[in-house]
């Protein structure tokens, strides 16, 4: 985990949600099928900045919600497509690795998520689930971003990635996986976006027993399985004796 999620909220909603202004220029998407290398919404905090490109640090940071690309890509890549292989992070060494220690401490976000897919292995046969919240609130899984450029063009268009930070799975979530994403309380949403605090250190430890309990286990069809299915059905209550997930379901 984490390798697919969704999340179909609209922009005035996620706005709401998370007290944020709207830098997404309209690219919002609905998707029930989340997958690496898609550009999904998340949210961050930061300085506002002058015209030369200077932090303004004497002025209150803004929260705001922007797209980015699942998948780190760190600034010292050659290749993007190193972001394929850093989807996740795990928190028990993202403050050592070189890849993530410093987005940990400098570039931290949110990424806003209906729920998350999981497979649990029964033999031979693997049964998707969709852990999802209750009510209409999102989850807020707890990432980091990068900003990327080709060396050899400083003027291009920056390539801005984020990945998902795991943990340890807690409560009757070890019944599916091992790992899970760390889901971070909305009490501690300010904590963790404050671009004024490099060391977050308490905030990198799985999620307390009573959060956990509350996230639904909920059986799906195997068709989310196939990342070019996409629609609402994903997310239906399917028990696995009735799975007969032998046909194609259209994109959407």
């Amino acid at each position: 985990m984490c390798g697919r999620y969704a999340a179909t909220k609209d922009p005035a909603a996620l706005i709401d949600e998370f007290a944020a202004v709207d830098l997404t220029e309209g690219r919002i998407r609905t998707d029930h099928n989340v997958a690496p290398t898609k550009d999904v919404p998340t949210v961050v905090q930061r300085h506002p900045r002058d015209a030369d490109g200077a932090v303004l640090e004497d002025e209150p940071a803004v929260r705001s919600l922007r797209m980015m690309r699942w998948g780190l890509v760190p600034f010292w890549a050659k290749d993007p497509g190193v972001g394929s292989k850093m989807i996740n992070t795990r928190a028990e060494t993202a403050k050592e690795k070189p890849s993530f220690k410093k987005a940990v401490s400098a570039r931290r976000c949110l990424v806003p998520a209906d729920g998350w897919y999981e497979w649990r292995r029964d033999g031979k046969e693997k049964q998707p689930f969709f852990m999802t919240g209750p009510g209409d609130g999102s989850l807020a899984f707890a990432g980091i971003w990068e900003t990327w450029r080709p060396k050899d063009d400083k003027d291009a268009d920056p390539l801005i990635t984020f990945s998902v930070i795991t943990t340890d799975s807690v409560g009757r979530l070890t019944d599916i996986h091992h790992r899970m994403p760390l889901l971070m309380p909305r009490e501690k949403w300010d904590t963790w976006l404050d671009p004024d605090r490099p060391d977050v250190t308490e905030l990198l430890v799985p999620p307390p027993v009573d959060l956990v309990d509350t996230i639904e286990l909920r059986p799906v069809s195997s068709l989310v399985n196939n990342v070019r299915n996409n629609g609402p059905q994903l997310v239906d209550r399917v028990e696995p004796a009735a799975d007969s997930a032998l046909f194609e379901l259209p994109n959407s």
